[in-house]
Formats: C-alpha cells, structure tokens, sequence
C-alpha cells in the first residue's frame, strides 16, 4: 500500500490536476494542444535525446531486456488485431489501429516517473534503453500494417516510402536518433547547449503529465465498452505478464526486469490515439483505451509493484 501512495498517486495527482484545470475551465483545449505540443514536439524529444546521449550502450541494449519487453508488444498487437476481427467483426484497418493501441504502452509519461519514484533516477537506464527503440519499432509496426491492409495490391517499394516518411517526421524519433549520432561518433556537446538541455529535461515530465490530464478530459467513453476492455486488459495485464515471464525465464537481472515490467504495464500512450485519428480509424476506441487504461495503472500497476523482487 505503501508504494501505491508513494510512487503511483503522485504521478497522478500532476494527471489529476491537468484534468481538473481542464473540466473547471482554467485552460482551454487550445491551451491543452500548447502544453502537449511543446512537450511531444520539443521537451520530451530533448529528453529522450539526453537520455540516449548519455546512455551506456553496451551495458544497458540487452537482448533479454529487448526481447522480452518487445515480444509481450507484439503478442498485445497480435491479440488486438485478431480479437478486433474475429470478436467484434471490425474492418481490416480498425483492426490496425485497435492492435497498435495494445502494442504501444505509455512508456515515457507514465513508464519513466513511476519507475524512477519507486526505484530511483540510477534505476532508469533499461527505460531508455527500451524507449530508444520503442517509437521507430511500434511505429514501424503500425504503419506498416496500416498501409499494407489500405493498398492491397500496391507495390511493395511504394508501401515502404510511405512507412519512412511518417516516421522521420515524428519528434520523438528525430530525437531518439540525434542521440544515437551524439553516442556513437562521441560528438561533444558544449556545456551551454548541455545546460539548455538539461532545462528542458527538468520540465519535459511535469508538463507532460499535467497536459495528458487535460488531453484525458476529452476522452470519455462512449460506446464500443467490450473493445475498449478487451484493449486494457492486453495493456495492463497480458503484456508485463508476458514480458516477466520471459525476463524471468531469461535470468534478466532485477533492475531490468523492473524496468521492463514496470514500462510493459503502463496503459496505452496518447500516440495510440495520434495514431488512429491519423488514419480516422477506432479513434473512440484509442481515446477511451488511454483514459480507463490510464485509470486503472493506479490499481494494475500498485499490484505489479508488489509482484516485482
């Protein structure tokens, strides 16, 4: 119990105030879109490219840690596209959109500060080395499906063309990549730039939290409850069950284990509705998904902090 006040409440109290100024008319929608753009487009990319930058990458990219957290992603998408066609009779591309929300977990504004509140800021290397990859990999997934079942028949060159473009022209993948150039060639970063940086870093989480509460005012249920269960129970429950199994059958040390669990459990990302309203496709059900699925981490994920060593 006490982590649930410790670690979780915390993290959802900033959410809570978010959603509050929102339903109390303190901030507009259009106030909203300006907190969650600058956060997606400029502080979290900052973030994730200190992170990488900084990030020991021999000690911290391990094959168990990568393997277990990715394929539980993969079965949630698997079950989310055959459940959405063979249970609740959805099109080819609900179906992709529907599996995409299962297969993208909130792992940077809920993953990285509940695992920091109850482990610590040492605890977060496995994190980043799992959000490095998790963008350019759910993304590649997604898109790729999508315009696979959309142009059926199409030229395979085509298709590809498609999938890179929409994925360098995502924020956090710019990111994600300019921190691996910085890693790799050892390219110094003058100590003003580094300075500014670490300014964005400082206010990339609380800021992206409070405008994911406002973001969640507008994404009350309304219909399709059968699906949108069916999704949030892949999320919170299939995916880590799956992803500590493997750890554990791995021999994955604990703090990775932690961090990939921990990152598995986390409820659909505000990218799975990004990624449905891009192609007009189960939009309730992403929007939905990322509110109850939202919700219920401070339950699902108090009882995976008492599973974890």
């Amino acid at each position: 119990m006490q982590a649930l006040f410790d670690v979780i409440l915390p993290v959802f109290l900033v959410i809570g105030f978010g959603y509050v100024a929102r339903w109390r008319r303190l901030i507009t929608d259009a106030q909203v879109d300006g907190v969650v753009w600058f956060t997606q487009t400029f502080a979290i990319p900052c973030l994730l490219f200190v992170a990488i930058a900084r990030l020991d990458l021999s000690q911290n990219f391990d094959w168990r840690l990568l393997i277990s957290f990715y394929t539980g992603a993969i079965v949630g998408f698997a079950l989310g596209f055959g459940g959405a066609r063979l249970l609740f009779k959805r099109d080819w591309e609900d179906c992709v959109a529907i599996g995409f929300v299962a297969l993208f977990s909130n792992s940077v504004l809920l993953g990285l500060p509940i695992t920091e509140r109850a482990y610590g800021a040492n605890a977060l290397a496995a994190n980043y080395a799992i959000i490095a990859v998790h963008s350019p990999f759910c993304y590649a997934i997604g898109i790729t499906a999508m315009e696979l079942v959309r142009n059926r028949g199409g030229r395979l060159r085509d298709t590809a063309g498609r999938v890179l473009a929409a994925m360098f022209r995502n924020a956090l993948v710019i990111g994600i990549a300019l921190g691996f150039v910085v890693n790799l060639t050892a390219l110094p970063i003058p100590g003003v730039v580094d300075q500014a940086l670490d300014m964005m870093v400082r206010a990339a989480l609380p800021a992206a939290l409070f405008g994911l509460g406002g973001v969640l005012y507008l994404y009350r249920p309304e219909g399709d409850l059968r699906t949108i269960c069916y999704v949030v129970i892949l999320s919170l429950v299939i995916h880590p069950a799956l992803t500590y199994g493997l750890a554990r059958a791995f021999g994955l040390g604990t703090e990775a284990l932690r961090s990939a669990v921990v990152t598995a459990a986390m409820a659909p990302g505000v990218n799975a509705y990004v990624f449905a309203n891009l192609y007009g496709r189960a939009r309730r059900v992403a929007a939905s998904s990322v509110l109850i699925g939202t919700l219920g981490v401070i339950a699902t994920g108090w009882i995976w902090l008492q599973i974890l060593p």
